[in-house]
């Protein structure tokens, strides 16, 4: 390491991450730049092992969570933050070293939010959901693909993956419709290929019900109605212990209640956002559908608190009430060691 690259006594640290050069600022007591330095992957860890015991922060990307569970080790305080809310911080032009001091200034303020940082479990199982996520995507393409090519002869096969399954074979078995031979070869190798795409759809859902059953906590969580294996580890991958909500604000995180814009004393609500984890919000309002559904409402509590919704509101929206309040469930599940969700009939609650 360079001489002019050693560590010097700041308070805090600023890291600009990138592919093979990561970019630091480190910030004195009063928030003024000591120290600005680039560094290759294998020289930033020895920079940190040599500095002394300070603040880090850095934006929430790839490689965000690896990096700071290496530099938490050397004894320092890391926090990832979310890049948009680094964004302000950053003056004028936009460099890499610019971005670096945004990061430092950005991690001090008081009421910044952070990113948790995960467990190497958590970060295997959240891929494991993504991988599935990326398949299921796959099969509505193929399935989506095939329906297509089938209308091109006049040929229209029922909505849904499970009609499509058992409607297929039937349409390329009848030779009396208008299908050439060459298209028929094609959807055969291509519905072979949706049936090796759904046993590694199978395995991997098992693979997730084998964690779901051996974690504590996800068989908590699956004892609160609208929540299945899927949605109970996704909770864990994406959420961890939950600990970082100081309220039962998850149903917030996940984008769950509506958006705000209001101004001079007036109250305007509206809808909810689209930003944070998509797919656990998705997971987590299907359960909430199912709920609306099948919930046997005589009993349950919540069958009365929903009745008195849907008398007033449209189903979508007592969707999205009834899955913020299973998050909310959810947050006192992860955050109390051992407690479930109650089923009660309202007649002896």
């Amino acid at each position: 390491m360079r001489t002019r690259n050693k560590p010097r006594p700041a308070t805090v640290f600023g890291i600009d991450i990138g592919k093979n050069l990561f970019h630091v600022v480190g910030l004195d007591a009063a928030g003024m730049p000591i120290q600005k330095a680039t560094f290759r992957r294998d020289t930033l860890l020895q920079f940190f092992e040599r500095a002394g015991p300070a603040f880090v922060g850095m934006e929430a990307c790839s490689g965000s969570q690896w990096l700071a569970r290496k530099i938490a080790a050397m004894g320092h305080t890391v926090r990832i933050i979310p890049a948009q809310f680094v964004k302000p911080y950053v003056k004028s032009n936009k460099n890499d070293i610019i971005d670096a001091a945004a990061i430092a200034e950005a991690v001090t303020r008081p009421t910044m939010r952070f990113v948790e940082l995960r467990s190497p479990e958590h970060i295997d199982l959240q891929a494991l959901h993504r991988v599935r996520d990326r398949m299921m995507s796959q099969r509505t393409c193929l399935i989506n693909q095939m329906r297509a090519f089938c209308l091109e002869y006049g040929i229209a096969i029922h909505q849904g993956a499970g009609k499509f399954k058992a409607d297929l074979p039937r349409v390329l078995a009848d030779q009396s419709n208008d299908l050439t031979s060459a298209m028929r070869r094609i959807l055969a190798s291509t519905f072979d290929e949706l049936r090796q795409l759904e046993l590694r759809i199978d395995e991997v859902n098992r693979e997730i019900e084998a964690i779901a059953s051996q974690s504590d906590t996800a068989r908590r969580l699956m004892t609160i109605p609208g929540i299945g294996p899927l949605a109970a580890t996704a909770l864990l991958a994406a959420a961890g212990s939950a600990r970082q909500f100081k309220k039962a604000r998850m149903a917030a995180w996940l984008r769950l209640v509506p958006r705000e814009y209001s101004t001079g004393g007036k109250t305007k609500l509206l809808g909810i956002s689209k930003r944070g984890n998509r797919y656990l919000r998705r997971m987590i309002i299907h359960g909430a559908r199912s709920c609306v559904t099948h919930l046997d409402r005589s009993r349950y509590r919540l069958g009365a608190w929903l009745d008195g919704l849907q008398a007033r509101m449209h189903t979508n929206k007592v969707t999205v009430a009834l899955a913020a309040e299973i998050a909310r469930i959810a947050w006192v599940v992860m955050t109390k060691p051992g407690a479930s969700y109650e089923r009660r009939d309202p007649a002896f609650s």
